[in-house]
């Protein structure tokens, strides 16, 4: 299932790193998903076109999980955020692609990016979609005992 990859892909990235007494790792990792087909990073131009045609005129969902570890403990977070794209006609794909924005972008897109133009509708976490979700992510970091605000 989407969320639980998406989970566990965090967790591993973060298990991945030794971390001494005093220190914090911080990892994430964001899933493209339509219904159970995850939309990882595509491998080229074709499969970005592919996918933007699966997501073209509906809704989908996109996964985003935090995890923040220190020597002696682990907190996960993540945010769900359903995100519609327009029905996208195939000179909007094609010039898309051109901008190569799509490289190494889960579901082949970034709503930071031009894409944003493709994103009429969504519901969630902007900062999520974007692949670190800010409040969950500072809310996680103080857990671990950052302060994020100087005292």
């Amino acid at each position: 299932m989407p969320r639980a990859y998406c989970r566990r892909m965090a967790a591993e990235k973060a298990a991945a790193v030794g971390v001494a007494p005093g220190e914090v790792v911080l990892c994430a990792d964001t899933t493209v998903h339509a219904g159970r087909r995850i939309l990882g990073k595509p491998a080229d131009a074709r499969e970005a076109r592919d996918f933007l045609t699966l997501l073209s005129g509906r809704r989908h969902r996109v996964v985003t999980a935090v995890a923040v570890r220190t020597h002696d403990r682990d907190w996960h977070r993540e945010v769900v955020s359903t995100v519609k794209l327009k029905r996208l006609s195939e000179a909007e794909i094609t010039g898309y692609l051109a901008t190569g924005d799509w490289l190494g972008k889960a579901g082949g897109y970034a709503i930071q990016g031009p894409a944003g133009a493709f994103v009429p509708w969504m519901q969630g976490s902007y900062s999520a979609v974007m692949g670190l979700p800010v409040a969950e992510t500072a809310a996680l970091l103080q857990a671990a005992g950052l302060p994020i605000w100087p005292s």
